[in-house]
């Protein structure tokens, strides 16, 4: 419960210091500026409320780990979702108007999981999670966000490093590979993802794994 807070609040707060024209930049998402990124991530928030509002007595069909769907498939961004919320970003035109609704909704969603029974179950997408994986899976979806929107920003701050040794944990425990110890833990995350290019040591250094990358997650 506290890995989500942390890693939430650090992601807004590293949205909150963007100047203007980092809005304008690519993100980490194939296809995304920062905007549409930050778009994402109220549309995220908005996710959470409505989970933690949707109390169920039914048993947990899913864990933080399997709540995840692992594909080869990068997204294109042409997926209705994708390109609603590219154009919804762009209909903010003043990137302070997407600052304040992140900081509004988000701030809403933070207390949310903090008020929320660890033990109660939620219903999402047709699924039942105990509180505490749903928001256990969310530590890896803003860990991986805080890495695109620091992609091509090296001077804001990125992701907590709990929060990165976290979802690291996560992404080999969901794919089964076990990245070597030498890979810091962003770049564990960045080339599994497919966020980024693995290089020739990298390669070299995950062996057979390599073969299998990108894993992605939806």
């Amino acid at each position: 419960m506290s890995q989500f807070s942390d890693s939430w609040t650090a992601l807004r707060l590293a949205v909150a210091g963007l100047a203007p024209q980092d809005f304008a930049q690519p993100s980490g998402c194939a296809g995304w500026l920062i905007r549409d990124l930050v778009c994402h991530l109220i549309i995220d928030a908005q996710d959470v409320l409505i989970t933690l509002a949707t109390p169920v007595g039914a048993e947990p069909t899913r864990s933080a780990l399997t709540y995840w769907e692992v594909s080869g498939t990068p997204p294109d961004g042409a997926d209705p979702l994708a390109a609603l919320t590219v154009r919804l970003a762009a209909a903010y035109e003043d990137p302070a108007l997407l600052k304040f609704h992140l900081d509004d909704v988000g701030s809403a969603a933070g207390r949310a999981a903090d008020l929320a029974d660890p033990a109660g179950r939620v219903a999402t997408q047709g699924q039942v999670l105990t509180v505490a994986d749903y928001l256990d899976a969310y530590v890896l979806e803003w860990t991986l966000h805080h890495l695109d929107l620091v992609a091509q920003l090296p001077t804001v701050a990125g992701p907590p490093t709990a929060g990165l040794a976290r979802s690291r944990a996560m992404f080999e425990a969901i794919t089964g590979v076990r990245f070597p110890a030498t890979l810091a833990d962003a770049d564990a995350l960045s080339v599994g993802t497919g966020r980024r290019d693995p290089t020739a040591s990298e390669m070299a250094g995950l062996g057979e794994a390599a073969a299998r990358l990108p894993f992605v997650l939806g």
